[in-house]
């Protein structure tokens, strides 16, 4: 195994009688972004304060280019770490904001003037040097916020909830160029988010987290064709995933996007609703084997009766006592 990077082994936060984080396992290499995804409360929050030396670890490892700093002070850690308010000061130029956690380090002069003009070139803050953060778009805000972590030349950079302060087209707009920046960066990502599609978007894999407990770990097409339980199947993708009764012992589940509708030789439906999203209706069809949804471009009424059928072979097969998917 390579030493660079982040690796954790059997992470876990206890505190008192409440397990935050059981036994979490997982890796980034150099240039990679992880996504921290799962509902509130799932043990995000906590692996980040755990990574960043915030809170103390209850068991595990966590090693940063072959070194053990499972213990070691957050400020020994050379671990950035960007949130998603910014925190940028209001009353300092861009400048004095990436200049200051550089004289606080007694990083000399001539230093520090390389590494912010290497950081506005990689990030494309050339000209903005003296603008306020007012004066700033959200997006520039962001890059600034960046800018400010990379000037750390951190082993390790965590990024909490990113993308949570900007609309949602600049959201749109700004993925894909950071994650573009991220890759030219070259350092080992953590992002925690709770919106799958800005992990999806951003993300090289995903670790989707439920209770504390690692459910998957893998590429966002990974875990959206292949879930490895019914707990990511339902949680990813929008809109949902339909479940159907199977044999006896299974669940099956299919993607609404994989549902078609015939003229004949599928199964009956009854339109029930619709709702438009863009150039396709949402589709809720009540049919004997339950509510299904399905996306068509197709302009129909609630109250009409329609066949609807799938391939077999877009199935998803999970055991009903475990949520685990069936081989």
């Amino acid at each position: 195994m390579t030493t660079a990077g982040l690796h954790c082994e059997q992470l876990s936060r206890r505190v008192g009688d409440r397990l935050l984080l059981d036994g979490l396992s997982l890796s980034v290499a150099p240039g990679e972004s992880l996504a921290l995804l799962g509902p509130s409360g799932c043990g995000k929050t906590t692996t980040l304060r755990l990574l960043a030396g915030l809170d103390p670890v209850s068991g595990g490892r966590i090693r940063l280019d072959g070194e053990d700093v499972t213990h070691s002070p957050a400020g020994e850690r050379q671990v950035a770490m960007v949130f998603q308010s910014y925190a940028l000061y209001p009353h300092l130029s861009v400048l004095a904001n990436l200049e200051l956690g550089l004289e606080v380090r007694r990083v000399p002069a001539p230093e520090r003037r390389r590494r912010i003009a290497e950081v506005l070139a990689l990030l494309q803050l050339e000209g903005l040097e003296r603008r306020r953060p007012a004066q700033l778009s959200g997006g520039q805000r962001q890059r600034v916020a960046l800018a400010r972590a990379l000037l750390r030349q951190p082993r390790l950079m965590l990024l909490d909830e990113p993308m949570s302060n900007l609309d949602a087209q600049l959201r749109d707009q700004l993925r894909p160029e950071l994650r573009a920046l991220l890759h030219r960066a070259g350092h080992p990502v953590i992002h925690v988010t709770h919106d799958q599609q800005e992990a999806m978007g951003l993300a090289d894999r995903i670790a989707v987290l439920e209770g504390g407990v690692l459910q998957q770990v893998g590429t966002p097409q990974e875990l959206y064709h292949r879930p490895a339980n019914l707990f990511v199947a339902r949680f990813l993708g929008r809109p949902g995933i339909n479940l159907l009764a199977g044999e006896a012992g299974v669940q099956l589940a299919i993607r609404p996007e994989q549902l078609r509708l015939v003229e004949s030789g599928g199964l009956p439906a009854r339109l029930l609703r619709r709702e438009w999203q863009g150039s396709q209706q949402l589709l809720w069809l009540d049919t004997s084997r339950g509510e299904l949804l399905l996306l068509a471009a197709a302009d129909l009424t609630p109250g009409e009766q329609l066949q609807v059928t799938w391939k077999p072979d877009d199935e998803l097969r999970f055991s009903s006592a475990s949520g685990e998917r069936l081989a």
